[in-house]
């Protein structure tokens, strides 16, 4: 099985730079993407191979998450089901026989971690809500979580401590919730492997000097493990300021 995950900066401007060519040539079974920065009425493109689900944020041009799926799911769930943090189409559940899963858009904590509060919250709140879908069956979770974890994760880790997404609070957060029953697939198989990231800034030609950051994911519960053939990062696949990550599973 063939899992994608890309955050597209806005799903309209990626078409333009090859999203579907990419999409096609992936066949994957599951594409989610983050950042859609639309709503479905506004698309005058589909992909006749997918069911498709949207969740839009309720502010234009803004966040945004969907799937597109070759199996359609049992189930579909949209937010975490608490209103104070479901007016962003942040996070999309498809439960399917084997497995949730679980396409997520993390809130970024800002310039000056204006957000960063807020984003401890809504993290217990996710945290809570995948322990509950755990608890029924295993969970694929995927997405822009805007954290990088660990030094390796980033290239000038010594310089970005304590700005948005290498913060030692958003990076307890993530330990805390691997801790509860999730595994990083990238890093399980590649414990040491340096140099590779998801996320390049669009200043200071970032990319062409990949001086990134691992900012995008696919957990896997625990007991599911086994099942991890390989996790990918395109990072040779353009169109956004992400590249986008893989999942195969046995």
């Amino acid at each position: 099985m063939k899992l994608i995950s890309w955050n597209v900066n806005g799903l309209r401007a990626c078409m333009t730079k090859g999203f579907a060519d990419f999409l096609a040539a992936s066949d994957a079974d599951i594409f989610c993407v983050q950042e859609t920065k639309m709503q479905r009425e506004q698309a005058t493109f589909d992909f006749p191979n997918y069911f498709e689900y949207w969740n839009s944020a309720e502010k234009k041009g803004y966040s945004g998450t969907a799937v597109f799926t070759k199996e359609e799911p049992l189930n579909v769930t949209y937010g975490l089901g608490i209103d104070e943090h479901d007016h962003e189409g942040r996070v999309i559940t498809c439960e399917f026989p084997e497995f949730n899963l679980v396409n997520v858009y993390t809130p970024n904590s800002q310039d000056g971690l204006t957000r960063l509060a807020y984003r401890q919250v809504w993290e217990d709140a996710f945290r809570n809500y995948l322990l509950e879908l755990d608890a029924k069956k295993p969970v694929l979770v995927c997405g822009d979580l805007n954290v990088a974890h660990n030094n390796i994760d980033l290239k000038n880790w010594k310089t970005n401590r304590g700005n948005a997404g290498f913060t030692d609070e958003e990076r307890a957060k993530f330990t805390e919730l691997l801790a509860t029953g999730f595994t990083d697939s990238f890093r399980y198989l590649y414990p040491d492997k340096e140099g590779i990231y998801s996320w390049w800034s669009y200043r200071f030609k970032a990319r062409e000097k990949n001086a990134g950051w691992r900012i995008d994911y696919w957990l896997v519960s625990n007991r599911w493990q086994d099942k991890i053939e390989d996790s990918l990062i395109y990072t040779d696949v353009f169109g956004s300021d992400h590249c986008p990550v893989g999942l195969l599973l046995k």
